[in-house]
């Protein structure tokens, strides 16, 4: 029997190892692994051309999508990228903010307002903290350089936002320079343990998420894997075991991490790391699915809906197609 051809693009994962080396193989499906280390190059680059049949893909850009049906999408329940964001964000010393809630009113520095990190952080702080971002003026800009950051095609907001587009200088550089009071977002700046006046605004930030995820079960996702519609209506039967191979892809990498008899990777302290995540996480640390995974879905839902991203809230069955799990 042939094998169904398809190309996948993703960034290189210890979860997607398996799958990049081909020790793991979906069933009638000969799978081409493109690694793509730059996820806003890859998101653009997604959707923009037709070069990939699945791909990562930013889950924010994909609700938004999805909603306002201009998607050529449909998702699997599977993220490459889960990151607990209160360590990404930071501010200068010096524009007066000692609590989050000091962040109202200030100038925030982000590289998109609609990336899915950024919604985390926002979310995150309102809940949690109470912080009244609605009179923030965002700046957008690359973190590191100058300039831009991608070419996103996110659907436009459906509210008036105070948003400024900065090219002149890094986000870092602004901060540093106090033209903006803080940054958050997907990147931390270069400027944090250079610059004495920049710091996290949670310096115990570990602990935090590890409370954060003990009261909420949230872990939160920034990337899934979608395919193309083209590609899944002519073959629907791909995604269980495309939902398969990517399961026993992240446990294969698991096991590995697990073996003691030589460590795999160049964390010294990673044995204590791993039984602090078994406490917390328990035996799967990176769960797939619609089930394990629902409360953080039902979240970043929400929070898209309140930051006028999205016009309504949509079903999990609208956004991902069925894998038995």
């Amino acid at each position: 029997m042939t094998k169904l051809k398809l190309t996948f693009a993703c960034g290189p994962y210890d979860r997607m190892e398996a799958l990049a080396s081909g020790e793991v193989k979906p069933e009638g499906i000969d799978l081409d692994y493109r690694v793509m280390d730059d996820p806003r190059e890859l998101f653009d680059l997604l959707m923009s051309s037709d070069d990939f049949d699945m791909a990562e893909m930013s889950s924010s850009e994909y609700i938004a999508n999805t909603v306002a049906g201009t998607s050529p999408f449909v998702a699997l329940p599977v993220f490459p990228s889960k990151v607990y964001r209160h360590g990404f964000i930071c501010y200068n010393r010096k524009s007066g903010i000692k609590t989050p809630k000091d962040l109202a009113g200030k100038r925030i520095g982000v590289p998109l307002y609609t990336m899915s990190a950024a919604l985390w952080c926002r979310g995150m702080l309102e809940d949690e903290y109470g912080v009244d971002l609605s009179d923030v003026t965002w700046v957008q800009g690359n973190m590191h350089t100058a300039g831009t950051h991608g070419n996103p095609h996110a659907p436009p907001l459906l509210r008036p936002l105070k948003l400024e587009v900065n090219a002149t200088a890094s986000l870092s550089q602004l901060l540093s320079r106090g033209e903006i009071d803080a940054t958050l977002g997907a990147l931390i700046p270069d400027t944090l343990g250079v610059d004495p006046d920049v710091v996290r605004l949670f310096p115990n930030f570990r602990d935090v998420e590890i409370d954060y995820y003990k009261r909420t079960k949230i872990h939160p996702i920034m990337h899934l894997v979608v395919i193309r519609k083209s590609v899944f209506e002519k073959n629907p039967w791909i995604a269980r075991p495309l939902y398969e191979a990517f399961e026993a892809s992240k446990r294969s990498m698991w096991e590995k991490l697990q073996y003691s008899g030589a460590q795999r990777v160049m964390l010294p302290w990673l044995y204590a790391e791993i039984d602090t995540i078994k406490q917390t996480f328990g035996d799967d640390p990176w769960p797939y699915g619609l089930k394990a995974n629902l409360p953080t879905l039902t979240k970043a839902i929400e929070y898209m809906h309140r930051d006028a991203m999205i016009a309504r809230k949509p079903t999990m069955e609208e956004l991902f197609v069925d894998v038995g799990a």
